[in-house]
C-alpha cells in the first residue's frame, strides 16, 4: 500500500484505513464510470476534487492494449503528471493526496485528491460565443499565444495529454483578463489521468494533441491567420520554414482534426 497525504488530512485521518475514508466521502458527483468516481467535496471549509479508482479487469486492458491505446490503470497516472507540469512551470491542479492499493494491474485500487480550481472557466465556455460576438483581436491573440506556449512546452519536454482539447484549459480571473488588466492569461490544464509521459513522445502522439487542440478550436469564429499564428508560434519557425520542414505532421494534424469533426459533427 502506497499512501502519501497534505498533512491536514494525515493529520485529520491519522490512525484510520484512507481508502476507507476516500470511499465515506460525499458531495457532488462529477462523473461515474466503470473504473472511475470523481466527486467534489468539502474538507476544512476547502473545495476538493476525489477521483477514485476501482480495478479495470483484464478485459478492459486487454482491449485497449489491441486497439493500441494505453490503459488507465489508476490514480497514479495523474498524480505524476500533476509534478511533472508543475516542474514545468505550467499551471495545473494542486494534489494534496494519493494512494495506491494492490500489485495486480487489473484490480489495483487507487485514488487521488486534489484542490478545486475555483473561481475558473473553462476555454470552451469561454470562446462559445466568439462565433456570434468577435472578440477582442489582443483577447484573441494572447490566448492562442498561451496555447501555443503550454503546447510547446508539454511536448518538447515528452508529456502528451491525450485529451487535449479547449475544455481541458482552465481560465483564471476572467474578468480581469477580458478588461485588459492582465496581459498573458493563465491557463490551469486539467484532466491529466490519460497523460503519457515519455523522454520523447513519438509524432503519433504529438499530432493526436495538436489535432485535438486544432479540431475543438474549429468552430469558435477563429480565422486562417489565427491558425497560422499557432503553427509559427508552437513550431518557433517562420510558417514556410515550418511547412517545408514539418509538411507530414501538419498534415497528419489537419487530416485527423477533420476526421473527429466529421466523427463528432455528422448529422
Amino acid at each position: 500500500m502506497i499512501v502519501n497525504l497534505r498533512d491536514d488530512f494525515a493529520k485529520a485521518w491519522e490512525g484510520q484505513d484512507p481508502f476507507s475514508k476516500v470511499s465515506e466521502l460525499t458531495g457532488e458527483i462529477y462523473r461515474d464510470v466503470k473504473g472511475r468516481r470523481t466527486l467534489r467535496f468539502e474538507f476544512a471549509q476547502q473545495r476538493f476534487f476525489a477521483k477514485i479508482h476501482g480495478g479495470v479487469g483484464w478485459a478492459e486492458i486487454i482491449k485497449n492494449l489491441l486497439t493500441l491505446k494505453m490503459p488507465v490503470l489508476g490514480a497514479e497516472n495523474e498524480w505524476c503528471a500533476i509534478a511533472k507540469l508543475r516542474s514545468l512551470g505550467l499551471a495545473t491542479m494542486t494534489a494534496v493526496g494519493f494512494g495506491s492499493l494492490g500489485g495486480n494491474p487489473a484490480t489495483r485500487q487507487s485514488f487521488i485528491l486534489t484542490e478545486a480550481l475555483e473561481e475558473t472557466v473553462s476555454l470552451e465556455e469561454y470562446c462559445a460565443s466568439w462565433p456570434r460576438h468577435k472578440p477582442n483581436y489582443a483577447i484573441k491573440r494572447r490566448l492562442i499565444e498561451e496555447l501555443a506556449r503550454i503546447s510547446k512546452v508539454l511536448h518538447d519536454n515528452g508529456v502528451c495529454h491525450r485529451d487535449y482539447y479547449l475544455c481541458h484549459f482552465l481560465l483564471h480571473e476572467e474578468a480581469a483578463f477580458s478588461a485588459g488588466q492582465i496581459a498573458t492569461p493563465c491557463l490551469s490544464l486539467i484532466d491529466l489521468h490519460r497523460a503519457l509521459i515519455r523522454r520523447k513522445l513519438p509524432m503519433r502522439w504529438i499530432v493526436k494533441d495538436v489535432a485535438g487542440l486544432y479540431f475543438s478550436a474549429l468552430h469558435i469564429g477563429l480565422n486562417r491567420h489565427d491558425f497560422l499564428r499557432f503553427v509559427r508560434l508552437y513550431s518557433g519557425k517562420s510558417l514556410r520554414e515550418s511547412f517545408d520542414k514539418n509538411a507530414e505532421f501538419w498534415q497528419q494534424v489537419h487530416a485527423r482534426a477533420m476526421q473527429l469533426d466529421r466523427k463528432i459533427n455528422s448529422g
